[in-house]
C-alpha cells in the first residue's frame, strides 16, 4: 500500500545516534564487541532518593491526570530553582512541564514561526532543531561553530546573520554536540545585537548548564530586558540521569506559557504524576550525585582529549561542558560518514557523524564519553590502529 503523506512529513529528520545505536546493538547481536560511544545518555543510575521519590509517589495514587502544565508545587519548585540556578526570577505561572526537552523546542515553532520566518541556529548542533525548523516552514540560518574559535559563536558572523525576516535565535549552552561554551561576554555581545529587535524571541536550550566543568554559565534570560523574549529549554535527563524518565520544562512569559499550555493539551495532555513528585525531589534533594557524575565526567574527558591528540592526524578542542568531544579526522581522508561508519564495523567504535548535526559537522565525528573511563581506553586503543589503517 502506498501512503500519501503530507507533504510536511518530508521535512522531518531524526537523530542519528538512534540509528548509529541499533546498528551497533546488531553487531553485538552477531558477537562483534563495540564501544558505545555514540548516544547522549549518561551511564549513571538515577539517584536513589529520586526513585525512592517516584515509587512513594505511585503508592500514595500519583498515577492518574495532572494539570496540563504539571503540578503547581513542582512549577513552584523549579521557579525556584531558576532564580538560585539561573539568576531568574519567575514564577509558577511561567513554567511549563512538558514529557522531555524536545517538545519545548517544537512547541516554541509551532507558537512563533510561520512560513517564510528565518529561524538563526548554531551548526553543528542537535539535529532536532532544523528539523522542527523546517517543519513548522521556518527557514533555518545557521551560524557556524568552529574549532578555529574552540566552538564559541563568532559575534560578526552571527550579527551579519540578523534581517528583517528573523523570528527567533536559537542558543544551546553548553553545546551538543562540540562541548563548547559560550561565556558571558558572548551571551553580552549577542543581547547587544539583539536590544533593539523586541519581535525577535530567544530559545536558550540549557539542558546542559549543570554540566559545566570551569565556572558556570549565564542564561541570556538573567537580562531583565530579555527574560520575557526568552524560552529556556532545561529537564532532568542529563543532570539527573534521568533520560527514560521523560520530564523537562519550559520558562516563559506567561502569555506564551499559556500557548503551550494549549499546545500540551492538544497533544500530551500532560506529563506523568509520580515523575513530577520524583522531579521535585530531584531539585530539592541532596545534589551529591550531580557533582560525582561532573566530577567523572571531567577525569574522562580529561584522559580522552589527551588520548587523542596523541594520535596522529587528529585533532580535538578541550570540551569546556556537556560530555561529547567533537574531534577532527579530515586528514584521513574520507567522509566524516564513512569514517565513523567504518570505526564502528572496522574498529568496534560506535561513534556519531558530524553531519548528523549540521553540514558544518563535516570533517568531525561525535564521541560521548559517558561511558566508563575503562571502556574509553579501550575505544581510544581501536581508534589509534583503525587509523593506521587508513595511512
Amino acid at each position: 500500500m502506498t501512503n500519501h503523506l503530507a507533504e510536511r512529513m518530508g521535512r522531518l529528520h531524526t537523530e542519528s545516534a538512534f540509528k548509529i545505536m541499533a546498528r551497533a546493538n546488531a553487531l553485538e547481536a552477531q558477537g562483534k564487541s563495540i564501544i558505545h560511544m555514540e548516544i547522549g545518555q549518561p551511564d549513571f543510575k538515577t539517584p536513589s532518593h529520586i526513585i525512592e521519590a517516584a515509587y512513594q509517589a505511585m503508592k500514595d495514587g500519583y498515577t492518574g491526570y495532572t494539570p496540563t502544565p504539571g503540578y503547581p508545587q513542582l512549577r513552584e519548585t523549579i521557579a525556584a530553582y531558576a532564580a538560585a540556578h539561573k539568576g531568574i526570577k519567575t514564577d509558577k505561572d511561567e513554567v511549563v512541564v512538558v514529557p522531555g526537552g524536545k517538545p519545548v523546542m517544537f512547541y516554541t515553532m509551532l507558537m512563533l514561526i510561520d512560513p517564510g520566518d528565518e529561524v538563526v541556529y548554531p551548526n553543528p548542533s542537535f539535529p532536532i532543531y532544523e528539523s522542527c525548523i523546517k517543519f513548522t516552514g521556518g527557514v533555518p540560518v545557521p551560524y557556524p561553530l568552529t574549532a578555529e574559535n574552540d566552538f564559541r559563536i563568532d559575534i560578526e558572523g552571527f550579527k551579519k546573520l540578523i534581517t528583517p525576516k528573523t523570528k527567533l535565535v536559537m542558543l544551546n549552552n553548553p553545546s551538543n554536540p562540540t562541548g563548547g561554551v559560550f561565556e558571558k561576554e558572548d551571551i553580552l555581545a549577542i543581547a547587544d545585537i539583539l536590544r533593539d529587535r523586541p519581535d525577535i524571541y530567544i530559545l536558550s536550550d540549557e539542558i546542559y548548564d549543570r554540566l559545566v566543568f570551569d565556572g558556570s554559565v549565564f542564561s541570556i534570560a538573567a537580562l531583565p530586558e530579555f527574560k520575557d523574549r526568552t524560552i529556556i529549554l532545561d529537564g532532568f535527563s542529563k543532570t539527573y540521569a534521568m533520560t527514560g524518565w521523560r520530564l523537562g520544562y519550559g520558562i516563559m512569559n506567561h502569555g506564551l506559557a499559556e500557548q503551550m499550555e494549549l499546545l500540551m493539551a492538544n497533544s500530551n495532555s500532560c506529563a506523568a504524576a509520580f515523575t513530577q513528585m520524583a522531579a521535585i525531589a530531584a531539585l530539592t534533594g541532596p545534589q551529591d550525585a550531580v557533582d560525582e557524575m561532573r566530577a567523572a565526567f571531567k577525569e574522562r574527558r580529561d584522559y580522552l582529549i589527551d588520548a587523542l591528540n596523541a594520535i596522529p592526524g587528529v585533532q580535538c578542542c578541550l570540551p569546556k561542558g556537556a560530555f561529547y568531544a567533537f574531534p577532527n579526522i579530515a586528514s584521513f581522508g574520507l567522509s566524516c560518514d564513512e569514517f565513523a561508519a567504518r570505526l564502528m564495523e572496522e574498529g568496534g567504535v560506535a561513534a556519531a557523524a558530524g553531519t548528523g548535526f549540521g553540514a558544518y559537522g563535516e570533517g568531525y565525528i561525535r564521541l560521548s564519553y559517558a561511558t566508563s573511563l575503562d571502556n574509553i581506553k579501550i575505544a581510544v586503543d581501536r581508534i589509534d590502529k583503525f587509523t593506521k589503517t587508513l595511512k
